[in-house]
């Protein structure tokens, strides 16, 4: 049991860190272990803590209480240079004096490569990067996704133990951050280097990692795979952050360890699974203040109710925008407005039409007010 339990070891391992500037925690005690080999995507809004957690690994910065581990060494106090890892910015940071080939070179220089090593690592680098035949090119000479390939391959060709990538697309528009991304996470899986992503992107986190972590005014919310934060998070602010939800407000009328039952607004009694409660305290009895949370996606909408297995409620279409490959459409159910998506398309259906609004119990979240 013992041989099991060892089995997949931690690369990093962040120990009780807080991180003050001046008055201001930015890091409330937080603690994290990275695997050996996955890519961990710390995800959430602007002045979390997920960049400043990030520059705490590679030695950036400094914490002010608790302690980070590299390959279970503890470099709390070890400046960047000696933590052997590859850091790609925002930014590229690519030297503008340079080619290609001799941005890639600068750090083999630091490190005391022999010439024959050299050659082979800045040709396997441009070749998992898919940029061979470009190294005499300057970085002007690119384009924005083949200068944030380059800034990968810098990365990369000092074999790092651990690659660092601070919001690395968000300068790329939609299709060049679709294309590196799954050459991210190709490059990842192909050479296995441990690898921690920092994104305030919501897709790229949930199609890129092995695990993602959740951040909130400098505490972890959740740390899950991606299906998993998705699809059954573990706090209100977790499903309001990943994706786009629907809120209903209601009383509990019964509850056991399956159902709870609830009775919404305007007296319309709906159906919760046990295990959907979210929150700290999970427990639930008659009386208690409940909201609940379903995606739009996981709306059923119908032209009427007949034949369908879920009780269905009535609702008007108040707006339709077609997406594609879905269709969004908002209704006005039980007063309020509540976005579906889905990708069906009835000809009947139009602003202003009644319609059929259902769900199943299975896909409701709720948390106790």
């Amino acid at each position: 049991m013992q041989a099991v339990k060892n089995a997949v070891r931690n690369d990093v391992e962040i120990k009780n860190v807080v991180k003050r500037f001046g008055s201001t925690t930015v890091l409330n005690g937080i603690d994290l272990e990275v695997r050996q080999g996955e890519l961990l995507t710390l995800l959430g809004p602007s002045g979390c803590g997920k960049t400043t957690t990030l520059n705490l690994i590679a030695g950036f910065l400094e914490a002010d209480e608790g302690d980070v581990y590299i390959k279970g060494k503890n470099v709390t106090h070890i400046p960047p240079y000696k933590r052997d890892l590859g850091m790609v910015f925002q930014t590229y940071s690519l030297f503008p004096h340079m080619t290609i080939y001799e941005n890639l070179d600068f750090g083999l220089k630091l490190r005391k490569v022999t010439k024959a090593d050299k050659e082979r690592r800045i040709e396997s680098a441009l070749n998992l990067v898919k940029m061979s035949g470009l190294e005499h090119r300057y970085p002007r000479e690119l384009s924005g996704g083949q200068r944030q390939r380059v800034a990968i391959a810098r990365a990369l060709v000092v074999e790092p133990e651990l690659l660092l990538l601070d919001e690395p697309l968000s300068n790329l528009d939609a299709k060049l951050r679709h294309e590196l991304r799954i050459e991210i996470k190709r490059l990842q899986k192909e050479i296995g280097v441990t690898t921690i992503f920092v994104t305030h992107d919501q897709e790229e986190a949930l199609s890129l990692s092995d695990r993602v972590v959740v951040m909130n005014g400098g505490k972890i919310e959740q740390i899950s795979s991606p299906t998993t934060i998705y699809n059954h998070p573990e706090t209100e602010f977790v499903f309001q952050f990943i994706g786009k939800s629907n809120c209903f407000h209601g009383t509990v009328t019964t509850a056991d360890s399956r159902k709870i039952s609830v009775q919404l607004e305007d007296g319309w009694v709906t159906f919760v699974d046990a295990d959907n409660v979210m929150g700290a305290d999970r427990t639930c009895r008659a009386g208690d203040q409940v909201k609940l949370y379903i995606r739009p996606e996981k709306l059923s909408i119908a032209s009427s109710a007949q034949g369908q297995s879920e009780p269905f409620h009535k609702a008007t279409i108040t707006q339709m925008n077609y997406l594609g490959a879905s269709w969004e459409i908002d209704v006005a159910l039980i007063g309020k407005p509540v976005q579906i998506l889905t990708p069906m398309y009835d000809a009947s259906w139009q602003i202003g039409k009644e319609v059929m609004i259902g769900w199943n119990p299975s896909d409701i979240m709720l948390i106790k007010k």
